[in-house]
């Protein structure tokens, strides 16, 4: 399972979580049509050449929404999302001061933990980066997904598996900790304990007084446009856009029957205002143009979109046309105007 870490500047685009969504740009099958609710948490120590000291930042997510921040400059946990501070200032007024805690202890033990895997892998000098990504997930059928993983320089290094509490070394150098973690099976212990207990706590109580932004529903807008490719071939690109969550199921049929095969999609990705985009394409033969829908299915509709390419409209043509008029009038007036005046500046000369 591969870790999508950032390293500079801690951008965590479209929240992907491993091994459930297809990289940018690649055929597989469509997302399904869920609403699973998940906590993640990323930290991140980071050396830089000529830096005196390693920078640290850690953040949390409650689906793809920040809702606090740390880093080695402000060294304090912020809220990042107004509804947590509602929660604070009701539940839990220490929330603040006793994650910053939390967070300040991290950030030297990461700062320690980087320093000793440098010095294992023999780095003396250049861009270095350990990474640790923990959380807990809640399905829409009731199962849960619970995980803690780390990586170095953006490489898998170290994972718990929840079940059997043990740790998988991604790597040969891994090993070392695999081995020495596994001689204190309160480690793995605490860590399932954690993740099967207060994250998913944190996650309902996130939900509940997050609702309004979170549990939202925002159907999505579709259309489907059409690229030349050539002689005998085209492309046919179905767009949906604006809609929240991000769980959308979307596919090509040709009359009927799934083209899965034939589909090129891009992962979904977000947008500024918090909603998202998706969008796939399908190349095909022009005259088989009319047999083929996009399929949109998605938890804010209350039935799939089906959608089709359509013509432009004649009212389009009609508008189109009036303004290319109105621009070639303007470009005559123009050059008629241009043509006076040069006559009478060359009068004038005379």
């Amino acid at each position: 399972m591969a870790l999508r870490f950032w390293l500079a500047g801690v951008a965590f685009l479209l929240l992907v979580e491993p091994g459930r969504a297809f990289p940018s740009g690649t055929k597989g099958p469509p997302a399904l049509g869920s609403s699973s609710h998940s906590v993640h948490y990323f930290s991140t120590a980071m050396s830089e050449p000529n830096q005196g000291f390693t920078k640290y930042i850690a953040v949390g997510y409650v689906d793809s929404q920040l809702f606090n921040h740390y880093d080695s400059i402000t060294r304090r946990v912020q809220p990042r999302a107004p509804w947590m501070e509602k929660m604070v200032e009701e539940e839990d007024p220490e929330y603040w001061e006793r994650n910053t805690e939390v967070e300040q202890d991290n950030e030297h033990r990461f700062r320690r933990n980087l320093a000793i895997l440098k010095d294992r892998y023999n780095h003396s000098g250049g861009f270095h980066s350990l990474q640790r990504m923990y959380g807990c997930e809640l399905r829409v059928d009731g199962s849960k997904r619970l995980y803690r993983q780390e990586a170095y320089d953006g490489r898998d290094f170290i994972a718990l598996d929840t079940e059997t509490l043990t740790w998988t070394a991604a790597i040969p150098k891994a090993q070392i900790t695999k081995e020495k973690w596994e001689k204190d099976p309160a480690i793995a212990q605490r860590w399932k304990a954690y993740l099967e207990g207060e994250c998913l706590e944190e996650l309902q109580r996130f939900l509940d007084y997050g609702r309004e932004s979170l549990l939202r529903r925002e159907p999505p807008v579709g259309k489907v446009t059409r690229m030349f490719l050539s002689e005998g071939r085209e492309m046919l690109v179905c767009q949906a856009h604006g809609f929240y969550p991000k769980e959308i199921e979307a596919t090509w049929r040709k009359g009927g029957e799934i083209m899965e095969q034939d589909t090129f999609r891009r992962s979904v990705a977000p947008n500024s205002d918090g909603t998202y985009h998706a969008w796939l394409s399908i190349e095909i033969n022009p005259k088989d143009r009319d047999l083929y829908r996009c399929h949109i299915d998605h938890a804010g509709l209350t039935e799939p979109l089906v959608l089709a390419w359509e013509a432009p409209s004649g009212h389009v043509g009609a508008i189109v046309g009036i303004v290319l008029g109105v621009l070639v009038a303007l470009l005559l007036m123009a050059a008629g105007i241009a043509f006076f005046r040069r006559r009478q500046q060359e009068k004038a000369k005379y």
